[in-house]
């Protein structure tokens, strides 16, 4: 999916730098407690030896997408993750439309615990779980 049709369908680019854009552009909609990020599978994200998406590529799209979740919980403040775990449960095609829906399991006075499913084109390729920690005012 090129850009034009990710704005078409009510997808909103999100403001990734550094490291974060080493995937590529990946967009979010919904609002929040209730978004939904997605990124494009592309040349630039699979494996030398085949069309299939890095599995540090789905690590890195997790911990985009589980932290939009936190930024939600931790409103006004920086955050960084604390803690990533993600589990793969199949493979990612070069072309497949990868999303997930961060939840928020729980928040306290300081920390995040965020989940989500990574899905390919609506199929479950991955869970990822994280705990992202509150630090000063932004």
């Amino acid at each position: 999916m090129d850009d034009a049709a990710f704005v078409a369908a009510g997808w909103a680019p999100l403001p990734t730098s550094g490291f974060s854009a080493a995937i590529g552009k990946t967009w979010m909609k919904g609002e929040a407690g209730s978004r939904t990020v997605a990124l494009a599978a592309h040349d630039g994200i699979v494996n030398d030896y085949g069309a299939v998406v890095h599995g540090g590529a789905l690590m890195t799209f997790a911990d985009i997408a589980l932290g939009f979740g936190a930024a939600d919980a931790i409103t006004g403040h920086s955050y960084v993750t604390v803690q990533l775990q993600y589990s793969f449960a199949g493979g990612v095609a070069k072309g497949a439309l990868i999303t997930c829906e961060p939840e928020l399991v729980r928040k306290t006075s300081s920390l995040a615990f965020v989940r989500g499913l990574i899905k390919a084109d609506g199929a479950v390729v991955g869970s990822a779980d994280g705990i992202f920690k509150a630090l000063g005012p932004r």
